[in-house]
């Protein structure tokens, strides 16, 4: 009785053994292979509780979600013969587990086959390129073009190459002084020549501004001119008239005048005669010239 129930134990411990190891699970992110006797059974791309043959199959799990690849860095000649240290990247999934299982067998190894495709597309496409396509002007067009091409490729490999970026382009550390030598000189003559147009520009705003000065100098002081002119001739027209209508008035007035010119605040000497007509005024206000004592006669 007691070895009846043993074997009922032992069967019951081997059928749950059995049952263990033929049950597995397949998460969301990942995808399953089944080998029998180590040869590949169609993939489980599906997640959820999975069946397999106990203690014949054999399970591997592969990542179903996108994983980067990083390249190695190489040195790129561009088709201008600049030199290029360029350190890319790619990023990838698995699309087809059998044939990748089939050509590469594991994540491990795709750095090892997928690599070099990468690294030698980037050759190809960025030494077709110029340096200023590279860092500038076509830089995500060229990327694009990788990737394509290295997609077209990794299909034999059951793999999707989504993108392929590159993290760092930079000159040799050799190129960088003459490459900064030649910017600096560029510069020096883009200001010179923008230094130059400015001077240009400074002299003719000058020499203008000058020749519309001297204009209108020369315009008002012949302006000026005229008015002084007019205002000579009314003047004399005036005094002519008032020399005309009254002699002794105008006399009086020119008199005057030659009194504040000559007897100014500051010291002024005259030598003359007392009875001078300079004087005239001072001794009559009539200004008719006075008879001059008579000497007396000799006794």
């Amino acid at each position: 009785m007691r070895s009846f129930f043993a074997f009922i134990l032992a069967v019951l411990a081997i059928g749950a053994v059995a049952l263990y190891s033929s049950a597995f699970i397949v998460h969301q992110n990942e995808q399953a292979l089944v080998l029998r006797f180590g040869e590949p059974l169609p993939a489980v791309t599906t997640p959820g509780l999975k069946w397999k043959m106990p203690f014949i199959d054999t399970v591997e799990k592969f990542d179903k979600r996108i994983l980067d690849l990083d390249t190695t860095e190489q040195e790129v000649t561009a088709s201008d013969q600049q030199r290029l240290i360029v350190d890319a990247y790619a990023r990838y999934r698995i699309t087809n587990l059998l044939k990748f299982y089939q050509n590469v067998r594991d994540e491990e190894r795709v750095r090892e086959v997928v690599g070099p495709l990468i690294e030698s597309e980037i050759r190809r496409v960025l030494g077709s390129a110029t340096l200023q396509d590279v860092v500038k002007d076509k830089r995500e067009s060229l990327m694009k073009q990788i990737a394509a091409q290295v997609n077209s490729e990794g299909r034999d490999y059951g793999l999707e190459v989504v993108d392929v970026r590159i993290k760092r382009a930079d000159l040799p550390q050799e190129n960088l002084v003459k490459v900064y030598d030649r910017m600096r000189a560029d510069r020096i003559r883009e200001a010179t020549e923008l230094r130059a147009q400015g001077d240009a520009e400074k002299n003719r705003i000058q020499a203008n501004a000058d020749k519309d000065v001297t204009i209108i100098k020369a315009t008002a002081t012949q302006k000026s001119d005229e008015i002084r002119g007019d205002g000579e001739a009314e003047r004399s027209r005036i005094f002519a008239d008032a020399f005309g209508q009254d002699p002794d008035f105008f006399r009086f007035y020119r008199s005057m005048q030659a009194y504040t010119t000559a007897l100014k605040p500051e010291d002024t000497r005259m030598l003359l005669s007392p009875d001078s007509q300079f004087f005239r005024y001072f001794e009559d206000p009539t200004g008719k010239a006075s008879t001059a004592a008579q000497p007396a006669a000799p006794q």
